[in-house]
Parts: structure tokens; sequence; C-alpha cells
């Protein structure tokens, strides 16, 4: 018999086999495919902390605090080969007839990982560093970001610190591959690192461990952990981040791009749409809309800030701001000012939570100044543990200071901390009926979003007492428009850094300082500014809909606690969620308006 014939003899066998799965599949219980997939959902969660470390310690996990993670290219190999076979496993348990949660986080991992795979099909990962981010500055936090309550955790400690000069040789592995790949960063922003690099040098913070040991270390302990901790910065990690600074300085930021735009990349307009997708997790609007959508927004509030400013007796927004920026009320007399601005702004607002929710989970936050070494970072939020032992921070700007405004501090405390990040991310901790994935994963058009609209709910309990910082809210959301602008001016447009600097300038949303940063900041970070003002409509949307479809019914704190109690979602999910839950309680009401 011919070769060909043997195979279409074989092939009705063949299918056969392949079909006794698929029917398997198709044929197990609801609570088998349950227990399938939860146990995919704790394997990949396990597998996840496994391959990064870091993450594990940020989630409150230390089993594997004695390890940093894998920053070469075989380990973004790994990760992507480990993603697909999670996709591929996971796309094999069927989810009809599963309960609503199920098929959610069903969902929510099968975009996780696609947006993975996408990731790595465009080689983001040959890009890991810039101004904003990259192991240079990730690693300086260490001392801040691990526990240090046993002699066991300082010696997980001190293994981290030698395994330093391995990360960043593994960086510098990603960055050469990067770099034969056509895919660098812009160079100027490049040049910034090695300054970058040298901060952390002359600030030290990996000696942090050893200039006060917590009662719990034993003193016969302390002379020999202080040692090896200064043997090894001195001898391994400082001599390590010297390296680096000079591999940027001499054979990888002279060769970064000059063009601004993501778009010069390779496939570089697929590139900016897949940047917008992953970061919004909006995949039906275009950088024109978005364009749009900003300048809309941006007519919208500047005519709420006209009312503030005629109500104040100014004629104009113009007279008004240059009052507000003559004025020295609203300038800080020294960084601690600002720290102390954010303290007292976030102590109002706890509390006023019972106000705006049914579930508060009380977990600790605190407020810190900006290392000197980070001086072109901007004010953000590093996650706490679910057992509170290591607060939520908020890690607040302060360079520059006497260029700085104060009028947006209010608003901007209440974004980091509560009821924005600090809530947000403090109630997804506790959703111990969620997989653990949902628990702490998360996306930037839901987390930024919500930290965006959360900045109004101090309106909304009586806060902004004084007309400027209510304008203050009014320009942080401002910002926040402007940037839907000159974002998708700069990597849809062509727009060059002198016009979004003065863009901004004209809306003066900002301080200085703030513009300067920030315009880096889109540059470096194509889309990831886009979040904050799609997720933050997006949650205006649902905030209304419930409210016409319930009318009297409404409830405020039933609403944020639904926006919260189903973990990061992405935004065309929670619409669906939300739906769901207007449906719910028509049916227990009565449908009653």
């Amino acid at each position: 018999m011919h070769k060909h014939l043997l195979i279409r003899a074989a092939l009705p066998c063949l299918l056969l086999a392949l079909a006794v799965p698929l029917v398997a599949a198709a044929a197990d219980s609801v609570e088998q495919r349950r227990a399938r997939q939860d146990a995919l959902f704790e394997e990949y969660y396990e597998a996840q902390l496994k391959a990064h470390p870091e993450m594990a310690t940020a989630f409150g996990d230390y089993r594997y605090n004695d390890q940093l993670g894998d920053y070469s290219l075989a380990g973004a190999a790994a990760d992507n080969e480990r993603d697909g076979a999670f996709l591929a496993r996971l796309k094999a348990i069927p989810v009809t007839g599963l309960p609503e949660q199920d098929r959610m986080s069903h969902q929510v991992l099968q975009r996780i990982l696609e947006q993975h795979l996408a990731d790595y099909g465009f080689k983001e990962y040959e890009m890991p560093v810039s101004q904003m981010s990259g192991p240079q500055t990730h690693l300086a936090d260490l001392p801040l970001a691990v526990p240090l309550d046993s002699v066991k955790h300082y010696e997980d400690y001190i293994a981290r610190l030698h395994q330093i000069p391995r990360v960043f040789r593994q960086t510098e592995e990603v960055l050469r591959a990067g770099k034969a790949d056509g895919l660098m960063p812009v160079r100027f922003l490049l040049e910034k690192v090695p300054a970058q690099c040298v901060g952390v040098i002359t600030a030290d913070p990996f000696l942090l461990p050893i200039k006060k040991f917590p009662e719990a270390i034993p003193a016969q302990e302390q002379p020999r952990l202080r040692k090896e901790i200064v043997e090894t910065v001195v001898k391994e990690v400082l001599p390590a981040y010297v390296e680096f600074a000079s591999f940027i300085s001499n054979d990888y930021a002279p060769y970064g791009r000059t063009t601004l735009a993501v778009t010069s990349l390779p496939d570089g307009e697929q590139r900016y749409l897949n940047n917008i997708h992953g970061r919004t997790t909006l995949t039906n609007v275009t950088p024109d809309q978005i364009h749009q959508i900003g300048l809309r927004e941006i007519e919208r509030i500047e005519k709420e800030m006209l009312e503030i400013a005629r109500h104040e007796g100014f004629p104009d927004l113009a007279s008004y701001r240059t009052a507000l920026k003559n004025n020295p009320r609203y300038r800080p007399a020294s960084p601690q000012a600002i720290v102390e601005d954010f303290r007292k702004y976030i102590a109002q607002m706890q509390p006023k939570l019972p106000e705006l929710f049914g579930f508060i989970p009380g977990l600790p936050v605190t407020v810190e100044p900006m290392p000197d070494f980070e001086p072109g970072n901007a004010t953000h939020y590093q996650s706490g543990t679910p057992d509170g032992s290591r607060p939520g921070r908020v890690v607040v700007a302060i360079s520059n200071f006497e260029q700085r405004s104060t009028i947006d501090d209010e608003a901007t405390a209440y974004h980091e901390g509560i009821p924005g990040h600090h809530m947000q991310l403090s109630v997804a901790q506790t959703l111990t009926q969620l997989p653990k994935f949902r628990r702490h994963g998360g996306n930037s058009g839901y987390v930024e979003g919500w930290a965006l609209y959360s900045e109004q709910l101090g309106k909304e309990v009586g806060f902004y007492q004084d007309p400027a910082s209510d304008y203050g809210r009014l320009s942080s959301e401002l910002f926040r428009a402007v940037r839907l602008v000159v974002d998708t001016g700069i990597h849809a447009k062509g727009w060059s850094r002198d016009q979004v600097v003065e863009f901004f300038r004209k809306s003066a949303a900002v301080d200085e300082p703030t513009i300067q940063a920030e315009t880096d900041r889109y540059i470096a970070w194509p889309a990831q500014a886009l979040a904050y003002k799609l997720g933050q409509l997006k949650f205006l949307e649902l905030r209304a809909r419930a409210r016409k479809e319930l009318g009297r019914r409404f409830d405020i704190k039933s609403f944020h606690d639904e926006m919260l109690s189903g973990g990061v979602l992405p935004l065309d999910l929670l619409d669906a969620r939300t739906n769901d839950w207007i449906r719910e309680q028509q049916h227990a009401r009565g449908g009653a308006r």
C-alpha cells in the first residue's frame, strides 16, 4: 500500500483517538471542571511566585526571600513557555455551567496570559531599563521591601545582596539583545540612568538594615550580620552598580533611539496598540479617539475650574492661576512639609470611609519621602502585606520642593492612599473567595482608574473646603486628561518633546518639575498614562448607569463594595459584572425605582 494510503487508512482511528479526551472533557461534571480549574489557578499562582521571588515577598509570602528572579533571556523565554502551556490547559476546560465567579476567573486568567504572550511577541522584555524603572531602582528598594524581623530574614537579605551582580549581568545580556534587534529606548532618557546608579551608590540604602537592629535580633548575632552586609555591599553590590552605570554610559545609551514615538520601533503601530490594550484593557478605541476624548475632557474640566475662579472674584482662569502661583501659602516650606500634607489628608479621610464603603479592611498605610536617588520619579504607592505586618507605603515626590505647589496634595493623597490605591488593594487582599492570582493581580486601567475616581470622593464627604484645594482636585483631573492628548501626541502624531511641554504649560495642570518628569515618563512608558483617565471614565459611567437603573434604591456604599469585591478586572469584564449586579439588585428589590 502506498504511503499516502496508509495515512488515509489510519486517519479515522487517529481522529477517534483525538476525540476521546475532548468527549471526556465535555462530559466532566461541573464539580470536576471546577476542581481542575481551581487546581490550575493554584498551580499558576505558585509558578508565578517561584519564578518571581520579589513578587512573592511583596505578597507576604517569604518562602523565596533568599532569591532574586531570573532576569536573563532564558528566564523570559521560560516565562513565555510557561504562559503558553497554562493558556492551552485553561482553554481545554469548558466553562459551560460553571458559576459566574468561576467563569470570570477563567476569563481574567486567559486575558492575563494572552497579554503576556503578546508582549513577548513584541519582545517588550528586551527594553527593561529606563529612567522610570529597571534593576537600578528596583533593587535599591530591597531594604524597604523585605521583612527584617528575624535572623533568618537578615540572612535572606544577605543572600539577595550576593545575587545583585548576577541580576545586572543578566540585564546587560537582555539589553544587548534589544540593541541587536533595534529595540532601543530613547537616548536622552537612558543617559539619566547612570546618574541614578551614582545616586544609589551615594545614598547606599543597602546598609539601612544595620542602622538599627530590631529587638528580635539577638545581640550576639548582630556583629556577624553587620559584617556580612557591609562586606557584601562594599565588595559586590556597589561595584555592580558602578559596572552597570559604565555599561549604560558607554555601551548602551549612545545607541538609544532619537525618535520619541514608540511607533518608530519595529511593528510600531501595532506595538503602540498592544501597549494601549495591555495598560488600559481597552481594545475598541484608537489613538485618535483617545486624543479626542482628552480634548473634550480638558474643555469640560476647565469650565468647572472657571466657575471656582469666578467665585473667588477672578474674571478668568489665567488671573486665578497666576494668583495661586504667586501665593506663598501654596508653596511648601520644605520637603517634609509636603510629606506632612499627605499624612494630614490621609488621616482625615479615614473616619469618613464608612460613608462610602460597607467593608473597610483597615490595613495600615504610611507616608514617606521619595529617596534622593529617584528625583524624576512621581509620587506612588507600594502595597503592603495582607496581614498588615508591612504597611502600604505612599512614597511622595519632594525634589525641587521650592518649585512645587501644594494645591493638588489633597487629591493626590486620596488617590495614592485612601480611598484610592491603598483602599482598593487592601480590599483585594482580603478576597479569600477568589483565586490568589486575582487577589494580587492588576491592570492599570482598573487600578489607576479607581484611584483617579477616588479623588472626587473626598468632595462627596465634605472635603476640599479650601477653593484652591478643590481647584487642585480639578487640576489633578485635568492633568490626567492632558495625558490622553500628549501620550497619543507623542506616539501616534509625532509630537516633539517641546510640543508636549508647551501643551502642558498651557493647561497649567501641574507645576514645572512635574511637567518635565511627566513628559519623560510618557516617552518611556507608552500608553501607561492613558489608563488613569480612561479607567476613571469607566467607573463614572458604571456609577451613572447603576444610579439610573436603580433610582432611589441606589446605594453608594453597595456600589463601591461591588466595584472592589471582584478584585482587579479588565474594564469590559467589570462592565459586564456591574450589569449583572444591577439586575440582581432590581430583582431583589422587585424592580422598584
